[in-house]
């Protein structure tokens, strides 16, 4: 962003007011949470819940006093540097700074829509805000229409092609009623085509460029999108297959009933990203792709084993957890798909998820990963559909394998018991470690105790728990406790992974956070608050 485009001002996203207990009470802090994961509560919830006038309120009144400039550009840095865990919250606050009274705050975000919009889900979601924030005046000013047509022109015409035909339509808008409202005037010969084949179809297409000469890169484009156009109508398994590994097709390019055919989903196979061969390996077994010691199966084990692979993907062990633990139960969440789980599958899942541990990169914090074992581990997690011991030996495994400084325990009924989960475990011997303790009532404020009375240093306290009941006393006054004995702005961190809410966390304290439930984007809420993104 143009820093001559707002005036100079103090910046309050910057600031760090802390009073004697670590609280910090500006809205900045308030703003990042929302930003990173929806809420600007100490609460990250796996629900996403709807955005609307109640979160505009809290926005309008960070904008109001004058920092709109400053709002815009702290959604482009968190959302640069990788800290937002999901595109909505942006989106809306984004949306929000457009409509701003406010001229500079206007163009400050509509100048940056482009970067934040980086897929066309995200430009109709965006748009689709503006619509339910509007205040009976018309969205569609010259501002917002030079906006959209720059999004569409600041793409070269293939890239264009590939996201239109991948992404036709979402929240009500399509690509032809954007093209319509924003006056679109195309600034190159490819971005050309792809608004006429958005606007007049494939026939449109043929009428315009059939017989006449073409450019090379116009060329490409209009045979991508021919390719594309004869996928969906081709009934020749033979050329649809061709099609895929010729254009490098997708599936969300080739029509229902052509998924039906294995060889068609073989060929997508092959470039199928790495994420996305994961999470549709039950499918892919129960369609006969994947069949016991053929060699597809060896490619695709091969794969998901591959390091650079996972690296590359940016493949967090949780991740794999999730596909394995899914794929090992033999079912989807409704039961109605079953396969009957490939023994060299399971092993190379197991397998990338001890890999992919080394993709975690250590934040150089001291931690304490309790895990409450007063009831039973056994329960499905909200959010993941995974039992609640996975999650907690998978997420003590990480730890203790990045964080040179992590001590594991579990706890229950006035007792804490270290355990040692090691490099050469497996995950199912991290998790025996884990419910070898008997049972008892549930007292979160227990570790935090036991680290004090024991003078163990800490930086980040993360309790994994079914329950959020406190018995003796509130974890969160018994952090500030801590904090005064040790001289150290110690955090707190409670993942109830079965519980709807949890009223553990001081909504005023920074160092403080809630997990309603336990998915992926958990695993990067927990590393904000730990690197003080958030």
């Amino acid at each position: 962003m143009d820093p001559a485009s707002c005036p100079e001002q103090p910046s309050a996203v910057n600031e760090q007011v802390l009073n004697s207990s670590g609280r910090s009470l500006t809205a900045a802090v308030c703003l990042r949470r929302f930003l990173c994961h929806g809420s600007e509560t100490a609460t990250y919830n796996t629900k996403e819940h709807p955005l609307g006038n109640e979160n505009a309120l809290f926005l309008m009144q960070f904008i109001e006093s004058g920092r709109g400039c400053e709002v815009v550009e702290e959604i482009r840095r968190l959302n640069s540097e990788g800290h937002t865990v999901r595109p909505n919250p942006s989106l809306f606050a984004l949306a929000v700074c457009s409509q701003h009274a406010d001229f500079k705050t206007r163009q400050s975000a509509l100048r940056v829509l482009k970067e934040l919009c980086r897929a066309p889900a995200h430009l109709f979601t965006f748009v689709q805000y503006k619509k339910e924030l509007k205040e009976g005046s018309g969205m569609w000013g010259r501002a917002l229409r030079r906006a959209v047509t720059d999004w569409y022109n600041s793409q070269d015409g293939l890239s264009l092609a590939q996201a239109v035909t991948k992404c036709k339509h979402k929240a009500g808008w399509s690509h032809k009623d954007l093209l319509r409202l924003c006056h679109m005037k195309p600034t190159n010969d490819t971005v050309v085509l792809v608004c006429k084949y958005m606007t007049k179809g494939w026939k449109g297409v043929q009428e315009a460029y059939g017989d006449k000469e073409k450019s090379e890169d116009v060329q490409k484009v209009f045979a991508y999108l021919e390719a594309v156009e004869r996928a969906k109508h081709s009934t020749d398994e033979l050329e649809i297959i061709h099609l895929i590994e010729e254009h490098r097709l997708e599936k969300e390019q080739i029509l229902t009933n052509h998924l039906k055919s294995k060889e068609v989903l073989k060929a997508l196979l092959k470039e199928m990203p790495l994420v996305v061969l994961m999470k549709h390996l039950g499918k892919l077994t129960a369609d006969k792709v994947l069949t016991p010691g053929s060699p597809d199966v060896a490619a695709v084990c091969e794969r998901i084993q591959d390091e650079m692979a996972l690296k590359k993907a940016k493949t967090h062990p949780f991740n794999v957890l999730v596909a394995s633990e899914n794929y090992k139960r033999g079912h989807g969440k409704r039961g109605k798909l079953k396969w009957e789980p490939d023994s060299d599958i399971v092993q190379a899942l197991n397998c990338a998820f001890c890999k992919s541990i080394s993709n975690v990169e250590s934040t150089g914090k001291r931690f304490l990963v309790a895990v409450d074992v007063s009831s039973s581990l056994s329960s499905v997690a909200h959010g993941s559909f995974i039992s609640t011991v996975a999650i907690a030996a998978a997420m003590c495994m990480v730890f203790a394998q990045t964080e040179p400084n992590t001590k594991v325990v579990v706890f229950s009924d006035g007792v804490v018991v270290p355990c040692d989960i090691s490099s050469d475990m497996t995950l199912m011997q991290a998790a025996a470690q884990l419910i070898q303790t008997p049972g008892g009532s549930t007292d979160c404020a227990l570790p935090i105790t036991w680290a004090s009375e024991n003078d163990k240093t800490v930086d980040v306290f993360i309790i994994f728990t079914n329950n959020q009941t406190f018995e003796r006393a509130n974890p969160a006054v018994t952090l500030q406790t801590y904090r005064k004995k040790t001289g150290i702005f110690s955090k707190l961190i409670v993942c109830g992974m079965i519980a709807s809410s949890l009223a553990i966390a001081d909504p005023e304290d920074r160092g403080m956070l809630d997990i309603c439930g336990f998915d992926s984007h958990a695993v990067d809420v927990i590393r904000n608050i730990v690197l003080d993104a958030i």
